[in-house]
């Protein structure tokens, strides 16, 4: 199982590295320039609400990587991801809401591990498009998000 989470973890940097702007760091900077700078947005076993990740499920590592924007008054439907997800509010504003009734409101910047196998659904209240990276580290055939029957 560790051998799969490295190879996630691998794939995530070489995506990232395949990016427009994105580059390995060095680790001497030319004189004239400042060291780059690391901050580390988020490390945790939990979702953002207190529960322990599941474990990762067994057969081929598939990473995805979705840019979603929300427009301003959208509530996405009510869903859950099957998988671990992690994602990036890059700007505007979400608000996060279990059927359980808890809530997480991000702003532009703010990370979010996402809850697993919980029922929810986010809002954008604001007057600007939310927009949100996110990662999800699933296997073939298997679904990132599940949309609740209506």
């Amino acid at each position: 199982m560790a051998k799969n989470t490295i190879r996630i973890f691998a794939a995530l940097f070489v995506i990232l590295l395949l990016q427009t702007g994105c580059a390995p760091v060095r680790v001497t900077p030319e004189a004239n320039e400042a060291p780059p700078a690391v901050q580390k947005l988020v490390k945790t076993t939990q979702s953002w609400d207190g529960e322990t990740l599941p474990a990762y499920p067994q057969g081929q590592p598939e990473i995805t990587i979705l840019r979603i924007t929300i427009p301003p008054g959208t509530r996405l439907d009510t869903h859950r991801h099957p998988v671990i997800n992690a994602g990036v509010l890059i700007s505007g504003e979400l608000m996060v809401v279990t059927t359980e009734g808890k809530t997480l409101n991000l702003k532009a910047g703010d990370p979010i591990v996402e809850v697993v196998g919980t029922l929810h659904y986010g809002i954008n209240q604001g007057q600007v498009p939310a927009e949100i990276v996110v990662f999800y580290a699933g296997v073939t055939n298997t679904p990132i998000t599940v949309v609740e029957s209506r």
